[in-house]
This record gives C-alpha cells, sequence and structure tokens, in this order.
C-alpha cells in the first residue's frame, strides 16, 4: 500500500534536525495553553472585570417612555434613573431615593384648591413635589456636543454630514450637562407623544392633570406639520407639572392615588433630555436605527455601547456615574450571607457586562457548567443535574455543584404566567349577550381541563403554585386555603383544592353550545387558536402537552407562533384569539395586577396593559374604588368581589405564580433576588482572577491523544524517511561518481 506525504514535510525530516524541529512544533503547541481553547470571548478579555450574561429575546424597545417588558428592562433600569428605588437588601420591599434628595412629599387639596390634611378621604388632587440632587451628569453622548460659540454640534445635520455615520460612536465629539427637573418634566410630557404610543398613557392621563389634553394637543400639532419635523415639547405647557426650581419639580394628579408613588421607581419617570430628543430627531438617522429606542441616554450607572440584539449588547460603565455606594443595612440574614461586606462601598463593582444572544438552553446551560456564563437559570432538562431535594426537605444543588462551588438562589415570585381569551373574539369572548354566556361557559370548561397542576410538576419541575387568581402570594388580596380558592374550578377536598372533574367541563362545554366539542350551529369540530412566541425544539412537549388538555374536552388547539415582536403586534390590534403571557409585578400592590383586566386598560383602542380586552363595568367600578383606597379591611372586602367578578367571567386561565431558581458561581458575589428592584447589577461583584483560575481548571485540554497523534505520524514517516535518506544518498554517490 502506498501513501501519498507531502514533499515539504519529507523535505523537512532529511536530517535529525527535522525530527526534532517537528517534535518541538507539537510541545510548543502543548504549551501554549495557558488559555482554554474553547473560550467564546476573545483572549484580549481574559482577567478584565466584566459580566458575562446572556439573552433569548431581542428587546423591542429601549426608550423608557415605550418599554414595559422584562427583557427589555434588563438594560433600561441600568441606564435610566428615575427619583426612586427599591431599596437592595430589605424585605419588605421598601422605597428609597435615587435622584431625589428624600421621598417626595405629598399634599392634598380640595376642587378650590385649599390645601387638606394629611388623612382626609375626599381629595379632588394630589400633588407629589420631587426633589433631585444636583452635580448628577448624563453619560457622554454627541447630543450634547458644541463647537467653540456654544452651538450644538450635531443638532443640524445635513445627509451630506450623515453619510459616513453608521453607529453613534461614529460622532467624533460627545459631552454631557447636569441632569435638571426639566428632564423629568420632559419625559412626562413624552407619555403624551402622538408618536410614540406609551403602554401606561392610558392609565397616567386619568391621574396626570391635562395629560390626556395634552396629548390632543400634540396630535393636533403633529397633523399640522411635516412627520419629520421636529416637536418640542418645551413649547407646549402640561398643566399637570411644574417646574420649582431647577432641581426640584411637582406632579399635579386627580383624586387620591397612593400607588403613584411607585410609579416613581419606574422607567417611564425617568428623565430624558431635550437634546437627546432633539439630536435623534433628525432626518436620516432613524434609517441607520440611531434613534432613542436604539441607543438610550441616561444618567445610571452603565451606558448601552454595542447593540446588536442578534448576537450581543454591551453595557459599560457611565464614567460620569458618582455619589451612590452600596446599602450599610439590610437584613438580618444578610450579615451571614455576606451581603454587607461592600457596605458604603461606591458604585458600580463591575465595569463591563457582555450580553450573548443564546436561542437555545442547551449552549447556555454548557456555557455555564464551563464557567463562561456567571449565571444560570435552570431549565426543566437540568433539573436533575443541578437540584435535589436534602433529607430535610430543602431544595439545595448537587453535590456536583456544589463542588464547583455553584450556589443555589430561590425566590417565590411576584409573578404570574396565564393563558389569555380575547374577549373581542366571536367565538371565545362573543359579542351579543347571548354570545358572551356561552363564550363564558367555554371558557369556563377550558379553565377546569387545563391541569395547571400537572403543568407545574411536568415542566416546572414543581417550581410554581397553580393560580386562583391574578394576584400572587405576598401581595394583598391573595389568600390561602379555602377563602382563597377558586371554586369555578376547584373544590375544596380534604383539606385542600382538587380540580373540577372533566365530566363538570364536559357538561360546560354542552351549554355552551358544543357537546362533545361539536359546534351545534355549523355541525363541524370546534377549532380554537392559541398565539405563542417562536419556540425551541426544547418548548415542543409543552406545546403538545397543551394540544392534549383541550382535546380532553374534544377540542382542536393549533398553535400559531410567530417571534415575540410580531406576537405583540397581534395582541396590540386584536389579532390573537388565544394567548400566553406573564406579569412581573411593577410594585408591590394588587392594584398592579388587577389593572390588567381593567376595561380602560384594554390593549385593543387604548393600547393599555389589557391584552384580554376584558371590559366588565361592576369589576370596572370596583377597581376604582379599590385603586384610590389605603390597605386596610374594607379595601380587602373589595378585592374580594372583585376576584369573585373575574373567576365567574374566566378571562384568563390564571396559569401559575412561578418560584425563581438560579445558580451563580463562586466568583459572582453581591446577590440577593429582587424582582421588583431591576437596577441590580451596580451592587453585583465579580472576581474575575478567581474565574479565569476556574476556567483554566475546567476547561484544561486533554492533550494525551495528540502525543499518541504525533508519534503514529513519526512512525508512519519514518519508513519514508529512510527511503527518502537512501535515494539522497545514492545520488550523491552518482554526482561523485561522475
Amino acid at each position: 500500500m502506498s501513501s501519498f506525504i507531502p514533499a515539504g514535510i519529507i523535505a523537512s525530516l532529511h536530517s535529525a534536525h527535522g525530527l526534532r524541529y517537528w517534535g518541538c512544533c507539537v510541545f510548543l503547541l502543548l504549551a501554549g495553553c495557558a488559555e482554554p481553547w474553547n473560550n467564546p470571548y476573545p483572549a484580549a478579555q481574559s482577567g478584565e472585570n466584566i459580566l458575562y450574561n446572556a439573552f433569548a429575546e431581542r428587546p423591542k424597545h429601549l426608550d423608557p417612555v415605550q418599554s414595559y417588558s422584562t427583557n427589555e428592562i434588563l438594560f433600561t433600569a441600568q441606564i435610566y434613573q428615575p427619583p426612586l428605588q427599591y431599596h437592595y437588601l430589605k424585605r419588605p420591599f421598601e422605597l428609597i431615593p435615587q435622584t431625589a434628595t428624600t421621598l417626595p412629599t405629598v399634599r392634598y387639596y380640595d376642587a378650590n384648591d385649599v390645601a387638606l390634611p394629611a388623612d382626609a378621604e375626599e381629595v379632588a388632587f394630589s400633588v407629589y413635589e420631587i426633589h433631585i440632587k444636583p452635580e448628577i451628569h448624563y453619560q457622554p453622548h454627541p447630543a450634547f456636543a458644541r463647537d467653540v460659540l456654544g452651538d450644538f454640534l450635531y443638532h443640524t445635520q445635513t445627509a451630506s454630514d450623515l453619510k459616513q455615520i453608521q453607529k453613534i460612536a461614529d460622532f467624533e465629539h460627545d459631552d454631557t450637562r447636569e441632569l435638571l427637573a426639566d428632564d423629568y418634566l420632559y419625559q412626562i410630557k413624552r407619555l403624551a407623544h402622538p408618536k410614540l404610543h406609551s403602554p401606561i398613557f392610558g392609565l397616567m392621563a386619568d391621574y396626570i392633570v391635562g395629560l390626556r389634553e395634552y396629548a390632543e394637543t400634540l396630535s393636533k400639532h403633529a397633523t399640522a406639520n411635516p412627520d419629520d419635523v421636529y416637536l418640542d415639547l418645551r413649547q407646549f405647557p402640561l398643566s399637570g407639572v411644574e417646574k420649582v426650581d431647577d432641581h426640584t419639580y411637582r406632579i399635579r394628579i386627580k383624586g387620591k392615588y397612593p400607588q403613584f408613588i411607585y410609579w416613581l421607581a419606574m422607567p417611564f419617570f425617568a428623565p430624558i433630555p431635550w437634546e437627546a430628543d432633539r439630536f435623534f430627531s433628525q432626518p436620516g438617522l432613524a434609517d441607520k436605527n440611531i434613534t432613542l429606542d436604539w441607543y438610550p441616554v441616561g444618567t445610571g450607572p452603565y451606558m448601552l455601547t454595542e447593540n446588536d440584539p442578534n448576537s450581543v449588547m454591551v453595557l459599560e460603565r457611565n464614567p460620569n456615574f458618582q455619589g451612590e455606594h452600596y446599602p450599610a443595612e439590610g437584613m438580618p440574614e444578610d450579615v451571614e450571607n455576606n451581603l454587607l461586606q461592600d457596605a458604603d462601598q461606591p458604585l458600580p463593582f463591575i465595569d463591563k457586562i457582555i450580553f450573548s444572544r443564546e436561542k437555545e438552553s442547551i449552549p447556555r446551560w454548557n456555557k455555564f457548567l464551563q464557567g463562561y456564563y456567571d449565571a444560570s437559570g435552570i431549565g426543566s432538562d437540568s433539573f436533575d443535574q443541578a437540584v435535589q431535594i436534602s433529607g430535610q426537605g430543602e431544595t439545595v444543588v448537587t453535590e456536583g455543584m456544589g463542588e464547583q462551588g455553584i450556589r443555589l438562589e430561590t425566590a417565590v415570585a411576584p409573578s404570574t404566567y396565564y393563558m389569555g381569551f380575547n374577549m373581542l373574539d366571536t367565538v371565545v369572548g362573543g359579542r351579543t349577550t347571548q354570545e358572551k354566556q356561552a363564550a363564558r361557559k367555554l371558557r369556563q370548561a377550558i379553565s377546569i381541563a387545563v391541569d395547571y397542576e400537572e403543568f407545574i410538576s411536568i415542566f416546572a419541575n414543581g417550581r410554581g403554585l397553580a393560580a386562583q387568581s391574578p394576584i400572587p402570594p405576598g401581595i394583598e388580596g391573595y389568600r390561602d386555603g379555602k377563602a382563597g380558592i377558586n371554586s369555578i374550578v376547584y373544590e375544596w377536598h380534604n383539606g385542600g383544592p382538587r380540580r373540577r372533574s372533566i365530566k363538570v367541563a364536559k357538561r360546560l362545554l354542552a351549554e355552551a353550545g358544543y357537546p362533545d366539542g361539536i359546534d351545534k350551529k355549523s355541525g363541524k369540530p370546534l377549532v380554537l387558536y392559541f398565539d405563542v412566541t417562536t419556540r425551541s425544539a426544547d418548548d415542543k412537549a409543552i406545546l403538545d402537552w397543551m394540544r392534549k388538555q383541550f382535546r380532553k374536552i374534544n377540542i382542536h388547539l393549533v398553535v400559531r407562533s410567530t417571534d415575540y415582536n410580531r406576537f405583540q403586534d397581534k395582541i396590540r390590534s386584536g389579532n390573537a384569539q388565544i394567548f400566553e403571557w406573564g406579569w412581573n409585578a411593577d410594585y408591590p400592590d394588587p392594584e398592579n395586577f388587577l389593572f390588567l383586566l381593567y376595561g380602560p386598560q384594554r390593549k385593543v383602542g387604548n393600547n393599555g396593559e389589557n391584552a384580554a380586552n376584558y371590559d366588565n363595568a361592576e369589576f370596572n367600578r370596583l377597581f376604582e374604588r379599590m385603586n384610590n383606597m389605603e390597605s386596610g379591611p374594607q379595601r380587602a372586602q373589595i378585592i374580594d368581589q372583585m376576584l369573585a367578578i373575574l373567576r365567574e367571567d374566566a378571562p384568563w386561565l390564571w396559569g401559575y405564580h412561578p418560584k425563581d431558581y438560579a445558580l451563580y458561581h463562586a466568583w459572582y458575589q453581591n446577590v440577593k433576588p429582587n424582582r421588583l428592584s431591576n437596577n441590580n447589577m451596580k451592587y453585583w461583584r465579580i472576581d474575575h482572577n478567581l474565574r479565569a483560575q476556574k476556567q483554566r481548571e475546567w476547561n484544561e485540554p486533554v492533550l494525551w491523544p495528540l502525543g499518541i497523534v504525533f508519534f503514529l505520524l513519526m512512525g508512519g514517516l519514518l519508513p519514508a524517511w529512510l527511503a527518502y535518506r537512501r535515494r539522497e544518498q545514492g545520488r550523491s554517490l552518482t554526482t561523485q561518481s561522475s
């Protein structure tokens, strides 16, 4: 048998020097393994103070007036600074100042603007006064850049000027300025901007004095001018806001709304400088994705320096951020958990946060185990590998995880996951009174059939609680035991709730006009449509399970999958029939969950957060009473009445309230789960030296196979080398004899 060996290799082996050369090559190859071969990051990042994270869904909005999704606030909360925030460590959750000097003062007035005592029940207006700290500055940005004459460099760019601009970093100059009260007022005005469609406009227009009328004024002005004309909100006064001085402003709201103070901790009420709005409004920039929705401008600890949502997003330390420190006090267990070792240290601790897009869970999980992601959730397929139940009934990490120094953090989430019915749909919602009554029984039948206890057991590894209403545990209005069950779906049996039988569900289905799943009017099987966001192969089992639940009562469920942005558009336009969604609490009050079913908050027409477009007059009336009340027995009684209406109408399958499980490597410090405090990244610390050490240990390449290959290669080459030597010697002798 003959084999082909490149002549260059043979030539290099014409002497012992050649053999030594190739031996050295292998040695250098093996010796050059100080860094793991499988490291997904550039070698230049090794040893840097970077947090590595991942995201699955690209954010749609990063403009704080529009953004209202969990995958968006992951970024906006690190960049923007509302006046208030939640204490990172204290429980129950406690509001504290962020850019404000103190918590706002609130004064009450009657219809004639006469001041009222703090305990007044009949209140016409509430006025919140906020004082902000001086010497807070925005991140460096070209919107603030000026020339030597003081004129803005980049506010009047022409098409020629923008020819070489492809991203925000292409602008040569940048600058900053101090945060002012005017910036907060400007953002409140933006809630009414006709082109921005803020999801909370409808709600805030019911409270902030003059906001609804302000929207009408802006709409008329925008209609009368070309689309590319900058709408300068400074030229249009809003009666519900008032500048007192450069660092003080007031917000005037209708009536008494105790929950309003919570909104002041959300990005909707973060400052926006008019210069940024003017800068981004220039024709041609939006075509290059250079918008405020793509490149936020804030005063927070981090700024977005790279936005490629199909690949990577990067937050870097804002060089102008200063003056905030790690909490000096917390809960008693925080000392034991080493959560106060950085007390009073300046924030933030991490220089850069790199978010890599990972659409599939398995690659993300493997990179976490290799030390290339600093934290990870736990998928169902990884649960047994990560978590076990101890002899004392506690959930702990497995032995293998413990040996790696990985720790588990758990917390009951103030959240709810649900399936919603579009109440504007003729089948599941109905239009006439008769249709609505039939549709209600259809929804009740489906509510019984879809077994969320089974779902939690199979797909969430028991990490959740079947919901009896929209209100999760820990929020006022939630009740344990028999008093808290949904009697439409459950009966109380042997000291606990038991889901009603499929026989009951089929009876309700027949009463709805679909005996055995057949439409009495058409004689055809009932087909319903379930809209979901695009799923990975891992989630196919969940959708198959959901189809099976509907088949229990002979309903055929068709799944319509799309990406998240298209899904949002379908919900907004009312083109979904049944859909799945979830809600994380914005603040710890039942109003924040019940408003999701308040009629005036409908998605269709009002652009609110009521995705089911549910509208019950009695529920709305009770909501308006409850909403303005302080916590107490009377408010609790009204909430009970509201929940009874919701359970009867069943606009949602109430789904479940999740329990959060997350894994953290030993080098990831200062972590305390906090779903309400979204601006948590400034508190975290990374021991990047320990991480680099562990990455090398866990990813040390197995090199002995290379040695075997080398010696096999040499063994294969030796005969060729000997033949080559003999041939060369023969040629030499021939030459000499000649």
